[in-house]
């Protein structure tokens, strides 16, 4: 499989997992994720998937200033109920990186390494989500505005073309290209930017 190259340049999320530490599956326990293993989770690659690999990345390094994220030590709330817009492509991005999951998540060993129960949907607040650490209850609110990344002004008229039935596979792809350079640009440019990834600390 050929992703464009832009995917490895995107940030990396590294983790701790004492759960694959404890099973031997990872050395230390040290797990790093790139943007394509979200990619191959969702299935595409968009802004919005996009915007959940770097709020995940934001709300950790609040989360954990000093060391890599404890993976299965954040419990996620999503704002949305889980089949409201892009609320569950979000959460599974998040799942991912994070760990937890809702009730069909690991239950545990001898009640060690418990995943289910830390992904709960429709709170209702403000942002996309808020995580928070489950063993000092330290927690942050996620939220994106990509108004200063808009799409390229040809996006839409490419898009109504490339959906045609007897598009060309030239206009696909340019209507492809044209769809990633977004998502490049959020993840090379605004990876760090507060007004694109808004992190708030809630306590």
């Amino acid at each position: 499989m050929s992703f464009p190259a832009f995917f490895d340049q995107a940030p990396k999320i590294q983790v701790h997992d004492p759960l694959s530490e404890f099973l031997g599956a990872a050395e230390g326990g040290r797990i790093e994720y790139g943007y394509a293993d979200a990619v191959r989770l969702a299935g595409h690659s968009c802004p919005t998937v996009a915007g959940a690999w770097l709020m995940a990345r934001a709300g950790l390094k609040a989360l954990f200033p000093d060391r890599p994220a404890e993976r299965g030590g954040v419990a996620v709330t999503m704002s949305g109920h889980e089949g409201e817009g892009t609320t569950g492509v979000i959460a599974q991005v998040f799942t991912l990186v994070t760990g937890a999951a809702a009730d069909n998540g690991f239950h545990g060993i001898g009640g060690h390494f418990v995943r289910s129960g830390l992904l709960g949907y429709g709170s209702g607040a403000e942002g996309v989500a808020e995580f928070q650490r489950t063993d000092d209850g330290a927690q942050v609110r996620l939220a994106l505005d990509f108004s200063s990344v808009p799409p390229a002004p040809q996006m839409r008229m490419l898009m109504g073309q490339a959906m045609a039935p007897d598009a060309s596979a030239e206009v696909r792809k340019a209507f492809g290209e044209v769809w990633q350079d977004r998502v490049r640009r959020l993840l090379l440019e605004h990876a760090d930017d507060p007004g694109v990834i808004l992190v708030a600390r809630v306590s």
